[in-house]
């Protein structure tokens, strides 16, 4: 049988059912996923003429096979085609790229003594949740308010746990020390609940409750807790005055405006709390022919399965074919009622209109950025002699000290606008020394052994060293037609009247089978777009070098027996403080201690003997 009269065969048999089906090219990549009420008549409808959708005749072209996943109900279908699309991210589907959540602040009030901190996943573990946040910014302006006016403790359960006399947060009065019993239970819990007050946005009750404690104490002639509680309500007043309530709802909502031209769409999100925007954001542009709002139902599935706060009221500028599956998902998910809704006059037809009219700004912004990196990518690729024009730039860093903690980055720019889904880091794994070429040579074997998604212009941080390694690489994996040059920040001397002279840095940029390197100071934006590229590349390594060495710096020798994790790790040193005093505990005792147990003790007793009689562990 041929390829088209399986196929044929495949749709005419589609089961009649709920579910999930998978469209494939002639190279058995996944395309599409998409869901179904009824997988027969929907698949039909593809190949019979009845689906009026613009991406469909260039979609049915390049069908070569369709799989299906029956499901028991359209809910089912849909978190089934969620997970397909975040694992075969087809090219047809809307990808939502942008995997890293923003801040939400949780305290959880079960804990004896609770703590604000920032987390970018939400989990089911009774604890509170306040947020998300758009920016770090705000974020910390937040945490800067909240510590000033409610001084909960800031250290970890570890630290809590295991001090002895104040901390420096004490001494400026930005907590109340209740690590060393210097605050009852019941007034932290008091000042627990006043913070949480605060965050759920009730603010003027607040003031009320501390307005007749001041009135009290004052009574009572208590003028320096009278005092305390005044400056506190200034605060709070203060607070409040800069938060923004677009709303007399009071509801938690999220506003979605989508904005389209041709084939282009951009999204754009309004995060409303307690009737105040808290937050915003612009999601990246996304080109497809796909219907406006399917598009903006695929990207609301993604962006609600990643752990964000899911609020009471979403509010959308599409009539979506499988709204009330979402909601009854979001429901689910939430534990409480979530209605999705288009409005058409009101309150929130403005907050909706606020938010496309956003998108279209942010469009136009996007636009203008586009045309000018259009601009700049050919004056580079003219000054370069590149051999097209680069409008994927790759970039490769090396961060080491004397050769430890080595590591290697690999950003990516995509029409000169970071694309940070395809950031790569890389642990060196064959140089134990100061060797900067050869970790670049195991970097770039690393990232182009392959041979696919090849980028246009390779860049390497260094002068002629690194890019005749880059240029050996390439030239070892026969990929010679991949234009490839160094940056370099180098110094020189200017002369200037009289004897002395300045020394000032200048990037150069190396080019193969030329001596001298060329300069770009003439061509002031294209030398900024390289300089972008590299010291993102720079960034990205400094953190990753940052980070492996941390981890290894607080390495503690519990990490070399087998069996002994993180929380018990944490359990040994609450208990015995030292690390000597573990070391010359008894089994029994160590086997007393909560989460450790018999074999654990004994595992641990028997490495620290070894270590003892000069035998490995």
């Amino acid at each position: 049988m041929t390829e088209a009269n399986l196929l044929k065969e495949k749709i005419q048999h589609a089961p009649g059912h709920p579910g999930v089906y998978l469209m494939k090219d002639r190279d058995d990549r996944v395309i599409y996923v998409g869901k179904a009420k009824n997988l027969h008549a929907r698949v039909r409808s593809y190949f019979g003429g009845t689906d009026s959708r613009r991406m469909i005749p260039f979609l049915v072209s390049r069908i070569r096979d369709i799989e299906f996943f029956v499901t028991d109900t359209e809910k089912e279908a849909l978190i089934l085609e969620n997970n397909l699309i975040k694992k075969y991210r087809p090219r047809y589907n809307i990808n939502l790229r942008d995997d890293k959540n923003f801040y939400s602040i949780r305290i959880d009030t079960q804990e004896d003594f609770p703590r604000f901190q920032l987390v970018r996943r939400l989990k089911k573990d009774g604890a509170r949740y306040f947020g998300p946040y758009s920016s770090s910014a705000s974020v910390k302006e937040t945490f800067y308010y909240l510590h000033r006016i409610f001084p909960l403790r800031t250290c970890r359960d570890l630290e809590f746990k295991t001090r002895k006399r104040p901390c420096m947060e004490f001494q400026i009065q930005r907590c109340l020390a209740p690590c060393c019993g210097l605050i009852a239970d019941t007034q932290y819990r008091e000042l627990v609940a006043e913070a949480i007050l605060f965050m759920e946005g009730c603010g003027g009750r607040l003031i009320r409750q501390l307005r007749l404690r001041m009135d009290r104490a004052a009574k009572d002639l208590d003028f320096e807790e009278a005092a305390r509680i005044r400056d506190k309500v200034g605060a709070i007043e203060t607070t409040l005055e800069k938060q923004r309530v677009v709303s007399t709802v009071f509801k938690d909502q999220d506003v979605f405006g989508l904005y389209r031209a041709g084939e282009r769409i951009q999204v754009y999100a309004i995060y409303i709390r307690k009737g105040a925007i808290i937050g915003q954001r612009r999601f990246s542009l996304m080109k497809t022919r796909m219907e406006s709002p399917e598009a903006l139902s695929s990207l609301l599935k993604q962006y609600y399965d990643t752990g964000v706060t899911i609020p009471e009221e979403i509010i959308v500028s599409e009539r979506m074919e499988d709204a009330q599956i979402i909601e009854q998902w979001l429901t689910e998910k939430k534990s409480g009622k979530v209605s999705l809704m288009l409005p058409r006059r009101g309150d929130k037809k403005a907050l909706l209109a606020m938010a496309l009219s956003n998108a279209q700004s942010a469009f136009r912004a996007e636009e203008k950025l586009e045309v000018d990196n259009e601009r700049v990518l050919e004056e580079l690729a003219k000054k370069l002699l590149l051999k097209k024009l680069p409008r994927r730039i790759e970039c490769f860093d090396i961060s080491n000290i004397g050769g430890k903690y080595a590591v290697g980055s690999m950003v990516s720019f995509s029409q000169g606008i970071p694309e940070k889904s395809c950031y790569r880091r890389f642990r060196i794994r064959t140089k134990e020394d100061a060797d900067d070429y050869g970790m670049m040579r195991e970097v770039l074997e690393r990232r182009y052994g392959e041979k696919t998604d090849l980028p246009d212009l390779i860049v390497v941080d260094g002068g002629k060293g690194q890019l005749g390694v880059a240029l050996s690489v390439l030239g070892g994996l026969g990929l010679e037609e991949v234009d490839v040059i160094g940056l370099a920040k180098e110094s020189h001397t200017l002369p200037t009247k009289g004897l002395s002279r300045v020394s000032r840095d200048t990037d150069r940029v190396y080019l193969p089978n030329r001596k001298n390197p060329l300069y770009l100071s003439k061509h002031p934006q294209a030398l900024f777009l390289l300089q972008r590229v590299r010291d993102e590349a720079h960034r990205f390594a400094v953190t990753y070098h940052r980070t492996v060495k941390e981890k290894e710096d607080f390495r503690s020798v519990l990490d070399d027996i087998p069996g002994i994790g993180t929380a018990r790790k944490n359990a040994l040193l609450a208990h015995f403080l030292e690390m000597d005093a573990i070391a010359n505990a008894s089994r029994e005792k160590l086997a007393e201690i909560p989460g450790i147990g018999k074999d654990a003790a004994d595992r641990i007793s028997e490495y620290f003997q070894a270590q003892k009689n000069g035998s490995p562990g």
